[in-house]
């Protein structure tokens, strides 16, 4: 499993629609590529902690602060309903190999209309989604996010900001899912992951959920995959 902080071309198509926006109205399996990150708990339990992408027949990308030292994961893929344990096609499978960005520090398309996926908090203060959510996030330009009435300097060029209009975003859960955009081809593209939002809630007013891109990490990626 590759763990980073950013954005990589998915080469396959879905049918797209006009679904409603953060809203479990859409078909199953419309993501093909979003896949639950799930950690063991002590009781024998599997609990969903974050989203990914898949972005090979073998790796996985997701955010490195999904991952802890002293946990056991397992990544399920092909899933729709989180409370539906044998829904079909669906699959768990323990990653042979978890990397990390040396880079990584734990303390540390401008108006495009793209969605974000995830089994996330459907709001701040309420339970975990159940069934696969979409929301549609217009990208905002970091000329604005990076104002002090948005984002202000945590937002740096390695980022990319989504939302921000008070009604819908990524919120808790949601992290190292991918931000999926369509291009003038009508092809999907992964631009970037899950990073973090503000701690005024998920849906605040000029304060979107921020993602990582993967532009910058692109050679880091391929050798990883290409050598193991």
């Amino acid at each position: 499993m590759l763990v980073t902080n950013n954005f990589i071309i998915v080469a396959q198509q879905i049918q797209y629609s006009s679904y409603g926006c953060g809203l479990p109205t859409f078909p199953p399996h419309s993501w093909p590529w979003q896949v639950s990150l799930q950690y063991n708990a002590p009781s024998g339990n599997w609990y969903h902690t974050c989203g990914g992408t898949l972005i090979s027949s073998q790796w996985v990308l997701t955010a490195a602060h999904c991952i802890g030292r002293d946990k056991t994961y397992r990544i399920y893929m092909g899933k729709h309903s989180m409370r539906n344990k044998n829904e079909p096609d669906s699959i768990a499978i323990k990653p042979a190999k978890i990397t990390v960005h040396p880079d990584y520090d734990s303390g540390k398309i401008c108006g495009f209309p793209c969605f974000v996926t995830g089994w996330g908090h459907i709001k701040t203060i309420g339970p975990m989604a159940d069934i696969l959510q979409q929301a549609l996030l217009p990208v905002v330009d970091h000329a604005t996010c990076s104002t002090p009435d948005w984002m202000g300097g945590l937002v740096t060029t390695n980022l990319i900001c989504a939302g921000g209009d008070g009604k819908r975003g990524g919120c808790s859960g949601d992290s190292g899912g991918p931000l999926n955009c369509q291009n003038s081809a009508g092809s999907w593209e992964v631009h970037s992951v899950v990073s973090f939002g503000s701690s005024f809630g998920c849906d605040y007013h000029r304060k979107p959920t921020v993602f990582t891109r993967v532009s910058a990490y692109m050679s880091w990626i391929d050798n990883v995959m290409t050598s193991n």
